[in-house]
This record gives C-alpha cells, sequence and structure tokens, in this order.
C-alpha cells in the first residue's frame, strides 16, 4: 500500500522528457500487456493501442499536437483509438473468442450476444462513439497507475487534432480514430515541474464515507 502510494505521489504530467533517454523493451512490453488487460464494458475491448518509436514521426505530430513538445522528446508515444464499427460482426468474434477460451456452449452465449447486437444496432453512431471512448479514459488511468508502479514517466494528452493524428498514422482505413495521447518515457532533470507538490483536495472534501 505504502509503495504504490508513493509512486503514485511520484508521477506527475511530465512536461518535458529527455530526448535521449529510451524505455526498454521489457518497459513498454508490461504497459503493453496492461492495456491489453484494462478493464471494458461488455468485454468487447473496442479500443486499440497504437505504438509509436519514430522521432521523424513524432516531430511531424508536434504541430497537431497543439505544440506540445513532449510528443517530439518521448521515448514512445502510445495513442489510444477507438474502433469506428461495432457491429454484429464485431460482437460475434467477442463472443467466438469467449468460446475458444472458456469453452462456454453456444446455448449459453447466443442470449447474451443477441442481445448485445440488438442493444447496438439501435443506437446511434455518436452514442457508439462515446460509450467506445469511454472505455479509452479506463485503458489511460490503467496505464498512468502501471506507468507510476514501474517509474515510467507520462503525459496524458487530450490537446490534440484526432484527424491529424488519423491521417498521420494511417488509422481511417483500418477502422480506428485516436482519442487520447500519451507520450512516455523519462523526465527531464531540468523539468522543474517534477519538484512541485500535488494539488489536491483534502481527502475530507473528496471522499465520502458511508458505513
Amino acid at each position: 500500500m505504502g509503495d504504490s502510494i508513493e509512486r503514485l505521489e511520484w508521477r506527475y504530467a511530465v512536461k518535458k522528457f529527455d530526448s535521449e533517454a529510451y524505455l526498454a523493451e521489457e518497459q513498454l512490453e508490461k504497459l503493453v500487456k496492461a492495456f491489453n488487460l484494462t478493464a471494458t464494458s461488455y468485454g468487447l475491448q473496442p479500443i486499440r493501442l497504437v505504438v509509436l518509436k519514430n522521432k521523424e514521426m513524432q516531430a511531424a505530430l508536434v504541430p497537431f499536437s497543439y505544440k506540445q513538445q513532449q510528443v517530439a522528446q518521448a521515448s514512445h508515444v502510445l495513442v489510444i483509438c477507438i474502433e469506428t464499427n461495432i457491429d454484429r460482426d464485431y460482437i460475434t468474434k467477442y463472443f467466438e473468442r469467449v468460446k475458444q477460451v472458456r469453452g462456454t456452449a453456444e446455448q449459453i452465449l447466443s442470449p447474451f450476444k443477441d442481445a448485445l447486437v440488438d442493444s447496438f444496432s439501435k443506437k446511434e453512431i455518436e452514442e457508439v462513439r462515446q460509450w467506445a471512448t469511454n472505455q479509452a479514459y479506463l485503458a489511460m488511468g490503467n496505464l498512468l497507475t502501471v506507468c507510476a508502479l514501474e517509474h515510467i514517466d507520462a503525459c496524458p494528452m487530450e490537446g490534440f487534432i484526432p484527424a491529424a493524428y488519423d491521417e498521420h498514422l494511417g488509422l481511417g482505413p483500418i477502422g480506428l480514430s485516436s482519442v487520447l495521447v500519451l507520450p512516455i518515457g523519462k523526465r527531464a532533470q531540468d523539468d522543474f515541474f517534477a519538484e512541485m507538490k500535488k494539488v489536491r483536495r483534502d481527502l475530507s472534501e473528496s471522499i465520502i464515507r458511508i458505513y
């Protein structure tokens, strides 16, 4: 408990990365696996992760990140995307995985599958997009916590132009749309934000205890 809280205290939104520092492959793999283990609504995982490690491409994305230099400086840039087409085929593939992994009988799965297919078929496109985006935020929170526990610096970003990212990374043709960006790496020694105290509510204001 103490260690995890200390790591979360250590974490902050990095304003300047050491552009010469790179994460070890084992560190990156932990983040990739943590992303894939993120809890999602119905277990449908309507999210994908783009892992970018290319300084030239990272620099090209800075103008579409409201000039936030962390995108260029970071060891890697993680782009959390949503699936743009959650249809019958997508939902059916999920239930096929359930059968394969758990060996659950078709007659047990079918009612739930049919109910989800029916439910999603009645939703507006924007409603499904918002639902998927909510799952992306779950993944971002999960990644930030794992970054803290693994002593990996990060800077969560909503401030970017998704359409430009989608074009530069070729996401549209593969049915994806970017919603969040997470540069990761090692904080620069001269990032004075690292020494600043966290500004948070007192626990008495933040927590409501009902026993």
